[in-house]
């Protein structure tokens, strides 16, 4: 295994293989979070989002989705901070649960179901792109998905992201910057546009019984919420290139805390400013694909031309968001081949330009296929994939280093412990039980056949729970690439 570089960023004389460089400050930290979570998401899902409840009332979903995702930034925070490598998620649930342990199991269970949900993630933003490219081009998607030329873009694309990510990470941290100043000007656009016509009587024009408690209204704002919660994902983008990140004990905490207040704000922001001039009845019940409201917005207040130069726009944003996505996901599976819980091939850096070259190839790859399912499918399976492993595994992983760690250094510790976490357990334990029963069922099927493999691989491997009295363990699993 390779050595880690040292702080400052500069390469160990004698080591042998190449490294990561650390070239991400906290400008660079926070344009990557900010410009992830953005994104398309929100210019996307606002059909979507009052769909849930037919009417404004959904935003209530926004408002749980920041309930949740606070805390729960909190735990990305600490577990940042203490373990800043290459990996995030993996790192965090594999030194929470135990190295030779039950974190073998969370660490495998959660790069098996990464290599479906992170594709699934980069996947919705090409379709995204790919339903605000049909405002402008009439027939990339159809009322069944893509048209063969929409599948020619969003194919495109995917390779384009691929090729300006193969390359040194010095000038992906300037793209990151360049492209983060897009997404501002555009969310600023569509914010001032809409304060300078905002209508309180469209905004606010709550149906008949709107706010009725129901067992229908709680599995309506659960499906808001997790719309709100796909359109927040990105604040913890930074934790999956911790190997990157200059002083990483200050700069991941900053960075996630400062993105997800601003793009909170930013969000409310938007939504008020679309619904308080194009009528939300205009576009519910949400149609597939999505009506592009943003493009029908800029047409209502300054004509179709204007609207289709910030249609150009809003897609500058799709792509900022699909570049972030594929940096930071990249790295996951680099990071378990290079401690030895993943196929070996994918530890490899490129030789010269120093960047995990081969899971960059294949993670994008799988992005573009997924891209070709329809779009409420994506976010869904992605959530519910995710809720059980990843987020509610952080939850505990981060109460378990507490306990047995208590003398683990901790640049950043959670405000108000235990408090956070359990805000956030509580909301993920919601968001998992108001899914409808088919993707509760999607997510234990992918959970199962995960344990299923992990024991079979185990077995295979003599590793836990299968180990051989005296073996050392320590060394971790070797697993054959073919």
């Amino acid at each position: 295994m390779a050595m880690r570089e040292p702080m400052n960023g500069q390469p160990t004389p004698g080591t042998e293989h190449p490294q990561l460089l650390r070239r991400f400050g906290l400008l660079q930290a926070t344009a990557l979070n900010m410009t992830n979570m953005i994104g398309i998401g929100p210019f996307i899902t606002i059909p979507a989002l009052m769909s849930a409840l037919n009417g404004p009332q959904a935003m209530l979903g926004w408002v749980v989705a920041v309930l949740i995702t606070v805390p729960d930034a909190l735990v990305w925070s600490e577990l940042g901070a203490a373990m800043p490598g290459s990996g995030g998620s993996y790192v965090y649930l594999r030194d929470g649960f135990g190295r030779e342990t039950f974190g073998r199991l969370m660490a495998f269970l959660f790069v098996w179901q990464f290599i479906l949900s992170g594709p699934l993630e980069i996947a919705s933003g090409y379709i995204g792109f790919a339903q605000y490219l049909n405002y402008l081009w009439p027939g990339v998607t159809t009322r069944n998905g893509l048209s063969p030329a929409g599948a020619v873009i969003v194919v495109s694309l995917g390779l384009l992201c691929i090729a300006l990510l193969y390359r040194r990470i010095t000038s992906i941290a300037q793209i990151a910057v360049s492209l983060w100043i897009g997404t501002m000007f555009t969310t600023s656009a569509v914010i001032v546009t809409g304060a300078l016509h905002f209508d309180p009587k469209l905004a606010f024009d709550f149906p008949p019984e709107g706010f009725k408690f129901s067992l229908g209204f709680l599995l309506g704002l659960g499906a808001a919420t997790r719309i709100g919660v796909y359109d927040y994902l990105g604040y913890y983008d930074v934790c999956f290139i911790g190997e990157e990140v200059k002083d990483p004990g200050k700069v991941i905490p900053r960075s996630i805390i400062i993105s997800i207040v601003a793009v909170a704000l930013i969000y409310v922001a938007i939504n008020f400013s679309i619904i308080g001039v194009v009528p939300w009845r205009e576009f519910v019940p949400a149609s597939d694909p999505p009506a592009p409201v943003v493009s029908l917005l800029m047409e209502k207040i300054y004509g179709a031309k204007a609207a289709g130069v910030f249609t150009l726009m809003v897609l500058w944003t799709a792509f900022g968001s699909v570049f972030a996505l594929l940096l930071g996901y990249s790295r996951i599976p680099y990071a378990a081949a290079k401690d030895g819980y993943f196929f070996k091939v994918f530890a490899r850096l490129h030789p010269a330009k120093n960047f995990p070259h081969v899971s960059l190839v294949v993670i994008g790859l799988v992005s573009i296929v997924c891209s070709f399912l329809p779009l409420q499918t994506v976010i869904d399976a992605l959530l519910v994939t995710r809720i059980l492993v990843q987020f509610i595994g952080q939850v505990f992983a981060v109460m378990l280093l507490r306990r047995c760690a208590p003398g683990m250094p901790r640049p950043y510790r959670i405000w108000l412990y235990p408090l956070p976490p359990l805000i956030a357990l509580a909301g993920w334990l919601f968001l998992f039980a108001s899914a409808d029963l088919t993707l509760k069922n999607y997510g234990a099927l992918t959970l199962t056949l995960g344990v299923v493999f992990f024991l079979a691989w185990s077995w295979r491997t003599r590793q836990w729970p299968f180990a051989v009295p005296g073996r050392n363990e320590s060394a971790g699993p070797e697993i054959n690439d073919h």
